[in-house]
């Protein structure tokens, strides 16, 4: 009898659990916007784009982020590819949920802009997620594999607008790199020992890519 009793109380317990993790899917796929996943119309596309960075010329929103973000944009992290990427092959990855990963945005080599996840909501991207929580964050294409994980001429001045443009319309008056996660200007390989993301030629950048942003910033 006893031996019974245990059966069905494990039963029991095996139900809530599944109830609980099915709660939490639906839960999670009612916030997901039905934008999410799927090839826009035109007018979707542009409704997106003008929420987001004017600078955008492709969109194809991941599933894999927090719909919303908990927290007001204060921050800009930088990453890289680790590739040469097209915005397209990076959207389709993107779109895979077991790779959960994503960006709020990427550059390829020519100096398109890409958008993945919408800047309200927070992308999953950094290894942290307090961090990606406070901050919009971008992909950049390498043109060099391996190296110094070099970035085309086109991709680095869109990556100058790009910063311009999220602080400007997110309240950011000063971008601050500190070379730690105190700063608002943050990178990947702040947070995670397993990453050098965004490699050394943008790591060695970062000074300037802040104080060319908070010159444009200054000029209004």
């Amino acid at each position: 009898m006893k031996e019974f009793c245990g059966v069905w109380l494990l039963l029991a317990g095996f139900c809530a659990a599944a109830a609980a993790v099915l709660t939490l899917c639906l839960t999670a796929r009612a916030q997901m916007p039905d934008t999410v996943g799927r090839t826009l119309t035109e007018e979707e596309r542009a409704g997106i784009v003008e929420r987001n960075s004017p600078l955008t010329g492709y969109v194809y929103l991941s599933p894999n982020a927090d719909f919303p973000r908990e927290d007001t944009i204060q921050k800009v992290t930088i990453h890289h590819m680790a590739g040469d990427l097209t915005l397209e092959d990076l959207g389709a990855s993107f779109a895979q949920r077991d790779r959960r990963a994503s960006a709020n945005y990427a550059i390829d080599g020519a100096g398109r802009v890409g958008l993945y996840v919408e800047e309200c909501n927070r992308a999953w991207t950094s290894s942290n997620p307090a961090n990606d929580s406070l901050a919009v964050t971008i992909e950049v294409a390498n043109d060099e594999i391996g190296g110094e994980w070099h970035v085309s001429d086109a991709a680095y001045e869109t990556l100058l607008d790009l910063c311009e443009d999220v602080c400007r319309r997110n309240g950011i008056e000063a971008l601050r790199y500190t070379g730690d996660e105190t700063g608002n200007l943050t990178l990947h390989s702040m947070f995670s020992s397993d990453t050098e993301c965004p490699g050394p030629y943008l790591t060695g950048r970062m000074e300037e890519i802040a104080a060319e942003v908070n010159s444009r910033l200054s000029r209004g």
